[in-house]
């Protein structure tokens, strides 16, 4: 079965969930145990940072849903409604990031029409207005904004890396395009800024939203000069998956400002199933978190985006393909060991366990007090 065999032509098939660096990997809560991280967590009244008084929490992009959901980090409550579904114009959701003005912003749209990043209050949900748009963007997955004052957005369907004034959402230029080769930029995906200050960029492999037998890909780009190269190649794909490769989210973590040994590593997220774990400076293969929360094999779940929580907590999306509406769940992991943390009365990973709160989820973005650094 090919990957682009399992949806219909507007269907999401990946994503690009794409975090700003202050709110990714770090380790916020050294926590002992599960229970410690939960009291923490409960703890939290006062949301010392820019968007807003709140305790740690998620948000989870529905793409059949056209929604936002939020949902405590320590767990014990139900996904709520943030952004109300169609807000704003707000469909088929995607990657979602925090904007320097402390805004929630959300790639939207597919097709020419309607793509867009969309801008709204990241406490109430409220939509502000459509912050870019046009100028041939077309199916925008990832978005990250950048440390030259621009945001940077894959249009995945035409094979291309956009750029925005940061602050005023005004087109720029097209940065960069696909050329239909390996290692190009194919299918564009998730956008990431590592601690090394270079762009991160996953690519399905595909050119104009098909699959010729490209290779999905990692690459790294010099946003100064515009050269990339391939930080991780293809690798094997998972146990449980049906035999192809489309890597999604980004996150680095678990302990980035830290200067130990794997402090920095790369998570990628892959949607045909499992999260693996690269060497963040070599780019080498050092573990493979298992995904498939159904049991199935193949796995009937796919996966979204990851992000990393306070206590250093690794979060990922993912929905069950052969259930009615695409039900989707949250796993969640140990992000130095790997080690399963279900909530309590779950399985296996599973942090939420199996909603139709959550149709079909793709974009996941943890936010984390700062009075947690």
């Amino acid at each position: 079965m090919t990957r682009s065999s399992l949806f219909a032509p507007n269907a999401r098939p990946s994503l690009a969930a794409c975090l700003l660096t202050p709110l990714l990997g770090l380790a916020l809560v050294a926590c002992t145990d599960d229970a410690e991280l939960d009291a923490a967590a409960t703890a939290s009244q006062t949301f010392a940072s820019h968007v807003g008084s709140r305790a740690p929490r998620l948000l989870v992009s529905t793409s059949r849903g056209n929604s936002v959901v939020e949902l405590a980090q320590h767990g014990g409550s139900a996904p709520q409604v943030l952004v109300a579904p169609g807000a704003g114009g707000l469909d088929d959701p995607d990657a979602m990031t925090i904007g320097p003005d402390g805004k929630l912003y959300v790639s939207s749209g597919h097709t020419p029409e309607n793509s867009a990043i969309l801008r709204y209050d990241a406490r109430t949900g409220a939509f502000e207005d459509v912050f870019a748009s046009g100028h041939g963007l077309y199916r925008p997955y990832g978005l990250a904004f950048g440390p030259d004052g621009l945001l940077y957005v894959s249009s995945f369907r035409s094979d291309e890396l956009f750029r925005f004034d940061a602050t005023t959402g005004a087109f720029v230029d097209v940065f960069a395009r696909g050329d239909g080769l390996p290692g190009g930029l194919n299918g564009p995906n998730a956008l990431l800024f590592g601690p090394d200050g270079k762009l991160y960029i996953t690519t399905e492999g595909s050119v104009a939203g098909e699959f010729p037998g490209l290779p999905s890909e990692v690459l790294r780009m010099d946003v100064g000069s515009g050269e990339h190269s391939v930080f991780i190649a293809q690798p094997e794909p998972a146990p449980s998956s049906f035999g192809f490769v489309s890597l999604l989210g980004l996150a680095f973590g678990p302990n980035c400002h830290a200067r130990a040994p794997g402090a920095c590593d790369l998570f990628v997220s892959d949607f045909a199933n499992d999260v693996r774990r690269f060497d963040g400076q070599t780019g080498a293969l050092k573990d493979q978190l298992d995904t498939n929360y159904t049991g199935t094999q193949p796995s009937s779940n796919f996966i979204g985006g990851l992000a990393f929580g306070v206590g250093s907590r690794l979060f990922v999306a993912g929905f069950d393909l052969a259930a009615e509406g695409n039900p989707g769940a949250v796993l969640r992991y140990d992000g130095f060991s790997g080690r399963p943390l279900p909530a309590r009365g779950n399985a296996g990973a599973q942090f939420v366990a199996p909603t139709p709160a959550l149709s079909r989820p793709i974009g996941i973005l943890a936010i984390n007090p700062r009075h947690h650094d």
